[in-house]
């Protein structure tokens, strides 16, 4: 069965070109094509998963290229981390996917946004199936055009376009480091398989400085890809697509690719620690830096978005400290919970009509089935137990705890007490409290239902999540801002919810120590299992530190007795710091793009200046040895031939009056001019 698992891939890119090419013309727009493709594939995905457990890796490669004695295979490896992840990938997409028939319904793009998501979704499995570094770079390229696509799904409004260009420039600037890893790892190793190169440089046989810079080189994809700082700044604005894109790129897909890509490439980091310090510093880093952003944003998906950002961190501190089961296992949870969170949101601004999050507010009694399963999301990322996000989270802090970096380790127990506060945040303002929506329609003014999005202008149906001036939601009577009580979303998008609850308060007890762990045994890297001392201390700081970011949130949103707007006051100049992203954009507006600007117009002014001044001067000067040239033919050159040519005519003339037709004549000359050469070769 496993042999077969690149049909998993196969399918949903049949299914993007079947929608590609006969699109509306599909019953229900391809939806039901794209939804089949995947789910099929994930049935597939299971089957291959017990074969591997049962059997072991699979490996199939095939002749690709031949220069000279060198021989380029590609092919697939089904190992424990691809078995592990085709699940994961087609499960979320087959739910995103069935979330989006109601969340997308009217969508003036319909049939193109399924087409996409089966684009994006053989774009995945590809990577995920890929046996070495070459293929996975092609397929990790495909990812990056699949999201361009589906983040500026709704590209008239400025905000999506805008944002689909910042995701696509800024990941290529990771590709680029990756590029260049691979480059030099072929340039030193020969070879582009992930196996040649982890057992090369186990064996010593890469010089250690090609082998630092090519593990680092490697991680910039990864930066890049998996929204790492200082490369994070695409994904918060990646918001702007539709929410069920947000579900897919930001839980289980694009952003888990730049985490997939340094566990795939486990054996080459793992030979160079000065490589994986920098893997761990960034992660602590961008974990505790992203949530600190994530306290004070009120947009419901950018609370999401960064706290995706810090969950990553989470996972990329994971393998910088060895921590290779922990971090996938963090990967696989994250997948199902921040989904599910995702999904919960859209389910939200479904009924909202905007995604600010103090808009909100008594939702519980009018959405609690996107209520029941908001709460069970967000208290796995938490890290409440039993849930998943508990197991795979203290997993981390214990290996991080042993491991030789304690800065890490505080970043990431510091972490904690943010998210705990931000989620808490999230869900009393969003689903707890008095409702506040009728407040927020009566300062909507004459907007009726179709709110404002997020670049100022009028969305059709879901305010800052738009879709594109359909405008169904005013028709059928959702809403909340607009004017009309909010209400529960269609089974269609309850669903996905439900499933993606149960996955995410469960599937972490396949790795906890009540079952043995399994997933890290099955997970190991090298087949040897790591097994960490436990650390009951950090377990119970980890849950004090959850319990009084809970508590903290609670007492000033939900109960109030603590005045937020007495804290505000006194960190001013922090909450501002934080409120505007501690204005890296801005930062990287002046220094990155103003620079590039500025760069442009001196390139542009030495064009004018120095370049058209040779260039012109050059045309002068050949016009002018052109005319000095003409002079010269007229004066010398033609004065010459004109002379040769009048000579010859006299002389022509001359000889003419010789032809006077007397043979005695002729005879006369012909003697003369014997008698001439003797007396010349008599005298010679």
């Amino acid at each position: 069965m496993a042999q077969y698992a690149w049909l998993i891939a196969v399918l949903p890119v049949l299914s993007w070109l079947s929608i590609a090419t006969f699109g509306r013309r599909l019953r229900g727009g391809g939806a039901l094509l794209g939804i089949l493709a995947s789910g099929i594939g994930f049935l597939f995905s299971l089957a291959v998963l017990r074969q591997v457990i049962v059997s072991g890796p699979v490996m199939i490669s095939i002749p690709w290229l031949t220069v000279g004695e060198m021989e380029i295979e590609m092919g697939i490896k089904v190992d424990a981390l691809a078995a592990m992840m085709l699940p994961v990938v087609t499960l979320v997409s087959t739910l995103v996917q069935l979330f989006s028939v109601g969340y997308m319904d009217g969508d003036v793009r319909y049939s193109r946004y399924f087409g996409t998501l089966s684009f994006f979704t053989f774009s995945m499995l590809g990577l995920v199936l890929a046996d070495n570094l070459l293929l996975l770079f092609m397929f990790y390229e495909l990812v990056g055009l699949a999201s361009y696509l589906l983040i500026g799904h709704w590209y008239e409004k400025p905000g999506p376009a805008a944002a689909s260009i910042k995701a696509f420039i800024t990941t290529r600037i990771g590709d680029l480091g990756l590029l260049l890893g691979i480059l030099a790892l072929f340039a030193a190793a020969g070879t582009f398989s992930f196996d040649e190169l982890t057992h090369l440089a186990e064996e010593g046989a890469i010089a250690k400085g090609v082998l630092t810079f090519a593990a680092v080189a490697l991680f910039g994809g990864a930066v890049g890809k998996s929204a790492q700082f200082p490369l994070h700044v695409w994904l918060p604005d990646a918001m702007e697509g539709p929410t069920p894109v947000s579900a897919l790129i930001h839980a289980a897909t694009m952003v888990a690719a730049g985490v997939y890509l340094v566990a795939r490439s486990f054996g080459i980091f793992h030979a160079a620690p000065e490589a994986m310090a920098v893997v761990a510093y960034i992660g602590g880093f961008t974990a505790i830096f992203a949530a600190t952003i994530a306290v004070v944003a009120s947009d419901v998906k950018k609370v999401m978005a960064y706290s995706t950002i810090s969950q990553l961190g989470y996972m990329i501190l994971a393998l910088g400290v060895g921590a290779y089961a922990a971090g996938l296992f963090h990967l696989m949870t994250h997948a199902f919970f921040k989904a599910l969170l995702f999904l919960g949101s859209g389910s939200v601004i479904h009924a909202m009509h905007t995604q600010e999050m103090h808009q909100m507010g008594g939702l519980y009694s009018r959405m609690k089935v996107t209520a029941w399963t908001f709460f069970i999301g967000a208290a796995a990322l938490i890290g409440i137990p039993p849930l998943s996000g508990f197991w795979s989270k203290d997993e981390i802090l214990i290996e991080a705890f042993h491991s030789a970096y304690p800065l890490v380790y505080w970043m990431a127990m510091l972490t904690v007490f943010l998210t705990a506060f931000y989620v808490t945040r999230a869900v009393v303002l969003t689903f707890l409290g008095k409702p506040r929506w009728a407040a927020a329609a009566a300062g909507a003014g004459s907007h009726g239902g179709h709110g404002t999005d997020a670049s100022g202008a009028h969305s059709g149906a879901h305010g800052t999540d738009h879709h594109g001036g359909h405008g169904h939601n005013a028709g059928h009577g959702h809403g909340g801002v607009g004017g009309v009580v909010p209400h529960e979303s269609p089974r269609v998008m309850t669903i996905p919810l439900i499933i993606l609850a149960v996955l995410a308060a469960t599937v972490g007890l396949i790795g906890s120590p009540l079952l043995g762990n399994p997933f890290g045994k099955f997970i190991a890297f090298g087949g040897e299992v790591h097994h960490a001392e436990p650390a009951p201390a950090v377990m119970y700081l980890s849950l004090t530190l959850a319990g009084a970011g809970i508590l903290l949130a609670w007492l000033v949103y939900g109960l109030r007795i603590v005045s937020r707007e007495r804290i505000i006051l006194l960190v001013r100049p922090v909450y501002i710091l934080l409120k505007n992203k501690y204005y890296l954009d801005e930062i990287y507006g002046y220094a990155v793009v103003g620079g590039a600007l500025k760069l442009a117009q001196i390139l542009s002014a030495f064009d004018q200046k120095v370049v058209d001044f040779l260039v012109n001067l050059t045309g002068w000067l050949t016009v002018k040895v052109s005319q000095a040239s003409a002079v010269f033919d007229l004066l010398v050159v033609d004065g010459a031939v004109n002379g040769v040519a009048g000579g010859m005519v006299l002389g022509g003339r001359g000889l003419r009056r010789l032809q006077t037709g007397y043979v005695q004549g002729y005879l006369l000359a012909f003697a003369g001019g014997v008698a001439l050469l003797l007396v010349v070769f008599t005298i010679w």
